[in-house]
């Protein structure tokens, strides 16, 4: 609120103390590191990263208890889809897997 209200400036180190930001990287290596982790989640299998999405979009919007109750039965569908036997062969075979969104 401090900022809000004052309008004061704040570097980079600030709004990582105070939880704005994640993580600072050297100027310059802003896009190379997003794309690093925009590449990071594109290659996790798709219907997990939607699913973790929206939970914890429901947990900001009807609490915490609301998406832990939720938790079972998206684990028990993401369980039984085609990209969650491609994550298991991939992860016993040591390969990386090539999920298919379904």
């Amino acid at each position: 609120m401090r900022w809000m209200l004052t309008g004061d400036l704040f570097d980079a180190a600030e709004a990582h103390r105070i939880g704005l930001v994640q993580e600072v990287v050297p100027h310059g290596a802003q896009l190379d590191r997003a794309v690093e982790l925009a590449e990071r989640i594109a290659a996790q299998a798709p219907l997990a990263v939607q699913a973790t999405l929206a939970n914890a979009k429901l947990a900001v919007r009807e609490g915490d208890a609301a998406a832990i109750e939720r938790l079972p039965s998206e684990l028990a569908r993401l369980a039984a889809t085609e990209d969650s036997r491609i994550g298991m062969t991939a992860f016993l075979t040591r390969t990386a897997p090539n999920y298919v969104g379904r």
